[in-house]
This record gives C-alpha cells, structure tokens and sequence, in this order.
C-alpha cells in the first residue's frame, strides 16, 4: 500500500503517495482503526495532496475513516485536497460531512489541537 503512516505524539499522519485502489482504501480504513487504539491517538491527519481524482468511493471511504476513528476516540483532518479536486468534488455534490480539512500539515495540527483540547475538558 501506498500511504506513509506516520506518529507523532498522539497524533497519527497518514499520507497518500499515490492512487489507491478501492482494496487499499479500505485497507487503510482498518489499519487506521487498529493504530488508533494502539497507540491512544487523539488525532489522524490524512495528507492527499498525491491525489490527482477523489471519486465518489473515496469520498464515502473518507467519511467511514473519520467516523471510524470518531467511534475509537480520535478526531480527523484531511489536508492537501488539490483546487482541480476540490472543485470536482462540489460540482458532483459529494456529501463531505463530517470531514474536516485544512490547507496543510500546520494548519491540520492546529485544528487538532483545538479538538482535542476541547475534548480533554469536555470529558470524551
């Protein structure tokens, strides 16, 4: 599989090298689930910036990974969607919720940070 899975304190960075095919997508979904207990991750960040084509598969495959993770306890961010994706994604009216995304690795951090910081004083 082409995705980098990366820690970072309790923060897992998983990024996308290059097109996966719809096994290597759900593939990363379980492999993602498993870190996350593993590891207690508070947090995933999914670089796709390699991305050239977000089908509708991926799209829905993105969605289970952030709920997936959600359910075990970590919060998601999707960084690097390319601007030629973006717009396709909205002009075949992908239904992205809840995916939360950034412009870059920084940005992704941060906004992690902010949940999880969240989180810790809410209790979950």
């Amino acid at each position: 599989m082409s995705v980098a899975i990366l820690r970072q304190g309790t923060y897992l960075i998983a990024s996308i090298q290059s097109d996966l095919s719809d096994r290597e997508v759900l593939e990363l979904r379980h492999q993602l689930s498993e870190l996350v207990g593993s590891y207690s991750t508070r947090g995933i960040v999914i670089d796709v910036a390699a991305l050239d084509v977000i089908d509708s598969f991926v799209a829905r495959s993105m969605r289970s990974i952030v709920l997936t993770a959600k359910l075990r306890g970590a919060e998601t961010v999707i960084v690097g969607i390319q601007p030629d994706v973006a717009i396709a994604m909205v002009q075949f009216r992908l239904n992205l919720e809840p995916l939360r995304v950034a412009l870059d690795l920084d940005a992704a951090i941060a906004s992690l940070d902010r949940l999880t910081r969240r989180d810790a004083v809410d209790g979950g």
